[in-house]
């Protein structure tokens, strides 16, 4: 957690392009919201069945803890719709990015239930 999901248009992505958007969404969701690195994962799927929404050659979804700012939502959509808009060589406009709200209680990394935002380095206190 968090996890994004991005979901592109056929043959728009190679798998270098792929690698550098998971290194960019990491950066970005880390410098955004002060998470940890371990923490931020991404999928890649291909829209196969044309259900990107209209005018997007790329979407990224992404579930995040619950408890960021107003502030913090907007710029992870604009940084990181600049960042893959530049990765792909399209138009920022072909490229839509949501975030969802997920409560830390519902999800577990490594076995453990997350912390809400601010909490990480107690933590990882209590797992070493």
């Amino acid at each position: 957690m968090p996890l994004y999901r991005c979901s592109v248009s056929p043959g728009l992505t190679s798998y270098e392009q792929r690698s550098r958007i998971s290194k960019e969404v990491t950066r970005i969701h880390c410098e955004v919201t002060d998470a940890l690195p371990l923490f931020v994962h991404t999928f890649f799927a291909e829209d196969r069945d044309g259900r990107l929404p209209a005018g997007k050659r790329a979407f990224l979804l992404g579930s995040i803890r619950a408890g960021r700012s107003p502030e913090q939502k907007q710029r992870l959509g604009s940084e990181m719709t600049s960042a893959l808009a530049s990765i792909l060589g399209i138009a920022p406009g072909e490229v839509g990015v949501v975030t969802v709200d997920v409560p830390a209680r519902w999800v577990m990394e490594g076995g453990y239930i997350l912390p809400e935002p601010g909490e990480e380095a107690a933590w990882l206190a209590k797992r070493d």
